[in-house]
């Protein structure tokens, strides 16, 4: 699926097997920095394994076929019943270029016509300004903050941006 935003071409393709090495780079520290910081090796290859097996999660692949990122979406248990939960990384060179724009659009669009869930939300950290405009550029409503378990054993404070997928 090709996705425009502001100019800007990217796909998203489904996580494959090859996409380990990607995972690894978007673990790094400058990666990480508002998620608790980088994963072990053992937990990098366990997210692998678990993005491979349960779908939803996608490589973002400029048009010339380079994968510079990663977007996903799944279910999870939220305030107003289940919902689906967002998260995306762009690689240090591609940042602030509308890819991470792009490729959440697709995902939007992606959830939108499932038609399953009402809401998407999206948890960035608060110290993320660069998360937190993307989530208002895409039209995300902003809820408040609130307390964030992540990574497992660790909260974290976070902002809660919803969209109304109805909506639009």
């Amino acid at each position: 699926m090709a996705e425009r935003t502001r100019g800007v071409r990217v796909r998203i393709e489904p996580w494959g097997e090859g996409d380990l090495e990607l995972l690894r780079r978007l673990n790094a520290p400058e990666m990480t920095e508002h998620l608790g910081g980088p994963e072990s090796a053992e937990q990098v290859l366990a997210r692998h394994e678990r993005y491979v097996r349960t779908g939803g999660m996608f490589r973002v692949v400029l048009p010339h076929g380079e994968p510079v990122g990663s977007v996903g979406y799944w279910e999870r248990p939220w305030r107003e019943g289940t919902v689906y939960e967002t998260g995306w990384g762009v690689l240090p060179p591609f940042q602030r270029r509308g890819i991470a724009a792009a490729a959440m659009a697709a995902v939007v669009d992606r959830v939108r016509a499932e038609r399953k869930h009402r809401y998407l939300h999206a948890f960035p950290s608060v110290g993320n300004p660069a998360s937190n405009a993307l989530c208002r550029g895409l039209g995300f409503s902003l809820l408040g903050e609130c307390d964030f378990e992540y990574p497992p054993g660790s909260t974290m404070r976070c902002n809660d941006w919803r969209l109304d997928l109805a909506a639009g």
